[in-house]
């Protein structure tokens, strides 16, 4: 019988640079009881690394003799956390499974979604932080036990609520549930649907996990769950948090003491050991895909990780993805649908006003047409809330010489430098360089330099002249960045001191507006005419949820409206968004989809590389196509040559990418898994590039 002190062969994942070409766990000497998932820190080159002990390859699975040091020349594992329960076999299966199928390392994924500060202690630290914690909680207990304990007045619910839930409530008590598609109208609601979900899982005694695609949503909805479930331990989980807070929040989930925890993509790899539910809001949202690093979707592995724990996925939308869509007629998610808004109220009737129908003369485009400006007065005089929503912030795209045609370009990127007028400013969006407005143009000395197109800042302000004495703010990037400025802008909102909200697609989701009645859409046709397939997905999904926002209160539902300025009326687009009609919108882009044979009829996956010069990114692309071409497994997949990323260059590095496109996923998988190593091999031989990546199942394209 071994003794427990004597060191064996123990398999570590760490955080490997890419480059390396490491994609497994580390082979390290250590004690014979390191358990699975243990925190452990390690030797990696000359640096002490945070490593976490994985499993041990199953039998017959060995790697050949060759590839595999002698015990004799393998170094010690270091000391190991072991006053942290070890991160459980389900989430290194949901980690192995994720690093897997989005061609990353193991070491690099397990480590990137702990938080940051846990890599950073030894095990003394690790100790005072869970005394500091026990203390907290012991207090937090206190006071719950101490405060009188409220009867929150549960809402009725609809015929319709009270079936959704009845319908998910018994997938819970399926041994294997499939994910379930909450297909729901704006304000039909959703929300409530999911507190009850919850409610029932927490009375099990078991953890709620809910997701939420953007940062600025998490507050509100945490308030709503807060309300609800008063006493109960919530905590959320998001990159916005500071660095202590994140991990007193992660090991509140992790200790099995966070009962809800509500967060944003990362959340998904949270450690929580009775997990009985998880909610993804918003599923069709983007922003659940992260874009550097390990590219992963939450919404995916939201639905691997219900499959794993066998437990209810609900995937909450208006507009769901194609993908779900398609996934629930083909009956592999079962769809859950709710029809009618809370109250009976109307859905915002449509109009789509047709610009052409206006003079063709310069300035003719501009973003307010009068009978816009009249919908907007006739509101302001009832003393009811508008939102005028464009997705485009500053205030304007480009500045613009109209006698040499120079145009504000970013020195640094192909794209153009913004116009923000309120700090007087050129302002790059993609690489952040910024630089004084000139006094005259610079390349042929002209002084009346003009802005070109718009942004909210200029809508802002043309807003405030043609409405003199309406209340005017704006919501976008540019207004919400000091810490609490969002929240105070939405309260003001609430509070009825707004009576036009300008803003971009942050104001156009999820938030409960009670007294909004008009929307309007001033500039939406530029997605239209989008080489991104994915272009009239997004759009339709925003103008759904920008309209969503009238009309919430019941009593002023039927009174609501959406106005929508477009110079194609006609488009098929624009005639489904009047009717609400989405599943003619889905049935038309499925159709488009077979006969062009895209996602969710194929599988694609892009390989992006980023080099000094254009000729370094494009080289490493052409030279990784031809070993393509060279591997059995390439056969029956379409390689396309490499072109030039949308936008080519940013923070003078030149991008090139290449798609690669499947009839199957385990065909694509098969191919990616052989295709790697040859990458990593050319990136070594390759000058001038810096970076390449493959990105699985990608959004933008």
């Amino acid at each position: 019988m071994n003794d427990a002190s004597s060191p064996r062969r123990v398999r570590v994942a760490v955080e490997a640079p890419q480059h390396s070409g490491l994609t497994g766990p580390l082979d390290y000497l250590g004690p014979q009881d390191l358990t699975p998932g243990t925190l452990v820190h390690v030797t990696l080159g000359r640096r002490d690394v945070m490593g976490l002990v994985w499993d041990d390859l199953p039998e017959g699975q060995d790697l050949p003799g060759e590839d595999r040091l002698p015990e004799s020349g393998l170094r010690p594992v270091g000391e190991a956390l072991d006053a942290l329960p070890p991160l459980s076999d389900r989430w290194r299966r949901l980690v192995d499974f994720a690093a897997g199928y989005y061609q990353r390392s193991v070491g690099e994924l397990a480590l990137s979604v702990l938080p940051p500060q846990l890599r950073e202690l030894d095990a003394k630290q690790l100790q005072a932080r869970l005394k500091k914690l026990d203390k907290a909680d012991a207090e937090s207990a206190k006071a719950a036990a101490e405060a009188p304990s409220a009867l929150v007045a549960l809402p009725m619910l609809t015929a319709q609520q009270q079936t959704a839930l009845d319908a998910l409530l018994a997938l819970a008590g399926r041994e294997a549930p499939p994910p379930a598609l909450l297909w729901g109208l704006t304000g039909s609601g959703k929300t409530e649907i999911y507190l009850r979900a919850a409610q029932a899982a927490l009375e099990r005694g078991q953890q709620v996990l809910v997701l939420v695609p953007e940062i600025n949503l998490t507050p509100q909805l945490e308030a709503r769950f807060a309300e609800r479930f008063a006493g109960r331990a919530i905590v959320s989980l998001h990159s916005a948090l500071t660095p202590a807070r994140r991990l007193r929040h992660w090991l509140s989930a992790h200790l099995g003491r966070a009962q809800l925890v509500l967060g944003t993509r990362l959340a998904v790899f949270a450690s929580m050991p009775r997990l009985g539910l998880i909610v993804v809001d918003e599923e069709h949202d983007p922003s659940y895909k992260q874009q550097d690093g390990a590219r992963y979707s939450a919404r995916d592995l939201a639905v691997y990780r219900g499959h794993l724990e066998k437990i209810p996925v609900v995937l909450g939308s208006a507009t769901p993805s194609l993908e779900s869509w398609q996934h629930a007629l083909g009956g592999r998610y079962q769809r859950i649908d709710l029809t009618e808004r809370i109250g009976g109220g109307a859905l915002p009737k449509v109009r789509l006003f047709d610009m052409n129908r206006l003079e063709r003369k310069k300035g003719v485009t501009t973003a307010l047409s009068v009978p816009l400006l009249d919908a907007l007065r006739k509101r302001l005089d009832r003393g009811e809330q508008s939102l005028v929503f464009l997705n485009r912030r500053g205030y304007a795209p480009v500045l613009h010489c109209d006698q040499c045609n120079w145009k504000s370009d970013c020195p640094h990127c192909s794209a153009h430098q913004v116009f923000h007028k309120e700090d007087r400013t050129l302002r790059c969006h993609h690489c952040g360089v910024s630089t004084r407005v000139p006094r005259a143009c610079p390349s042929c000395g002209n002084p009346d330099i003009a802005p070109l197109g718009r942004g909210t800042e200029r809508l802002e302000e043309q807003l405030a002249q043609a409405l003199p004495g309406a209340r005017v703010a704006r919501i976008d990037a540019d207004t919400t960045r000091l810490k609490g400025s969002l929240e105070s802008q939405l309260a003001a909102v609430h509070e009825g001191d707004v009576d036009i909200l300008v803003g971009t697609q942050m104001v156009a989701k999820g938030h409960d507006f009670r007294r909004i009645t008009l929307v309007a859409a001033v500039n939406p046709d530029g997605a239209l005419f989008s080489s991104d397939f994915r272009a009239p997905e997004r759009l339709f999904s925003l103008l759904m949820q920008a309209g969503g926002r009238a009309g919430r209160d019941a009593a002023q539902a039927a009174a609501s409206e959406m106005w929508v300025q477009t110079w194609y009326p006609e488009h098929a687009l624009y005639q489904s968004l009047q009717k609400h009609d989405y599943e003619a919108f889905a049935a038309s882009q499925l159709h488009e989809r077979t006969t062009a044979n895209l996602p969710p009829f194929a599988h694609l996956a892009l390989v992006r590389a980023e080099g000094r010069t254009v000729e370094a990114a494009r080289d490493f692309l052409t030279a990784a196509q031809e070993a393509a071409r060279a591997l059995p497994l390439s056969l029956g997949l379409l390689l396309y040559p490499p072109v030039p990323m949308a936008v080519a260059r940013v923070a003078d590095v030149e991008r090139f990418q290449m798609l690669i496109e499947a009839g199957s996923r385990a065909q694509l998988q098969r191919f990616l898994r052989a295709w790697l190593p040859e990458l990593h091999a050319l990136k070594r031989r390759q000058k001038g590039l810096t970076r390449w990546a493959v990105d699985v199942d990608p959004l933008a394209i």
